[in-house]
């Protein structure tokens, strides 16, 4: 026979009380309840049932009581807020919106310091973190939207600009107490406190975002003196600005002026992986003498290395690059401008 309990209803546990109501409730309705409770949770509550052959009417009385004052407490529905966002912002079917809501409500949630900067004026960011460590700088700028750091870092000086997007290229992922710290510098001045969840916010990626954003020429300059002191860094950063797939969105007078100074088997080599879209644009824009024998020589190309394709590729991109910069051909989509298509 189950052990019989005494005890005053006050001091029941939880998830006695939970026991009792669903004695109260029946077979049938407590049946239902386990449907929706974990193992765990069917486990206790079923060894706590175990231990009542009798149930007093006035400790029935007080669960019942305070079963309807728990229903008055909570009417309404419960649900999962976070994931009830999540699910509908997926919904909306645009990948790159998605990512880009759910990063900023990520680094959005709460009164931080680093929420209230991408709100501030750029030049009032920069005369607040112009005297910080060049680490410092560059780690709460890598937290920050790509074109809001683009319009920060301008206020700089050209060393500092430089150092700054050197740091931002080498940060990976930052410890909850490195950002921590970071927050209680910038408490002082604007207030806050931050997720402590680890996050990504630095690294080559954002180093690409942040230059496509920032005025022609000054990309460059910038690029320049971080080649000074990591080249492969600077390579890469290059290759990711701006790849040879990009190529469809210059305008033909553009392609045309780079082709010009393109070999014929350079051309060929690079077009041996090239996409249809990148094949048929510089098909357009090159004679159908010069077209016609490139595709011949496409069709007899045997097996070549693909690091010497990429070769081929990163050259023609490098003249792209530099014929820009000598204000020779626009590329849309770096510096702002709009994607021609």
């Amino acid at each position: 026979m189950a052990k019989k309990i005494h005890r005053d209803f006050d001091r029941l546990s939880g998830v006695e009380k939970a026991a009792v109501l669903l004695l109260c409730l029946g077979e049938k309705t407590t049946a239902e309840v386990f449907k929706e409770l974990t193992d765990n949770e069917v486990r206790m509550i079923s060894r706590a049932m175990m231990q009542f052959d009798h149930v007093p009417a006035a400790m029935a009385q007080k669960v019942l009581d305070r079963y309807k004052e728990a229903q008055q407490e909570y009417a309404g529905f419960f649900i999962n807020g976070s994931e009830f966002t999540q699910n509908a912002i997926y919904a909306t079917g645009d990948p790159d919106r998605v990512d880009a809501l759910l990063e900023e409500i990520a680094l959005g949630t709460g009164d931080r310091p680093l929420e209230t900067i991408a709100m501030m004026e750029p030049g009032t960011i920069a005369g607040l973190l112009q005297n910080e460590h060049p680490q410092t700088i560059a780690l709460i700028l890598s937290t920050q939207k790509a074109d809001q750091t683009g319009r920060i870092l301008p206020h700089f000086s050209e060393e500092l600009k430089s150092d700054v997007i050197y740091r931002i290229g080498k940060i990976d992922k930052v410890s909850p107490e490195v950002l921590s710290n970071i927050e209680e510098a910038l408490r002082r001045e604007i207030g806050g406190v931050i997720n402590q969840e680890q996050q990504q916010v630095g690294g080559v990626d954002k180093v690409v975002e942040i230059l496509t954003q920032m005025e022609k020429g000054l990309d460059y300059k910038i690029l320049e003196r971080i080649e000074e002191q990591d080249p492969e860094m600077a390579e890469e950063i290059r290759k990711k600005m701006f790849t040879f797939d990009d190529l469809v969105h210059i305008d033909n007078r553009s392609m045309q002026l780079i082709l010009r100074e393109v070999r014929n088997e350079t051309l060929t080599l690079a077009l041996k992986t090239a996409s249809d879209k990148v094949q048929s644009k510089i098909f357009a824009n090159i004679s159908d003498r010069a077209k016609t024998m490139i595709q011949e020589d496409l069709e007899s190309l045997g097996p070549v290395r693909l690091s010497d394709v990429e070769a081929a590729q990163q050259g023609i991109v490098q003249l792209a690059l530099r014929l820009e910069e000598e204000g020779k051909i626009v590329i849309p989509g770096r510096g702002g401008e709009e994607i021609l298509v």
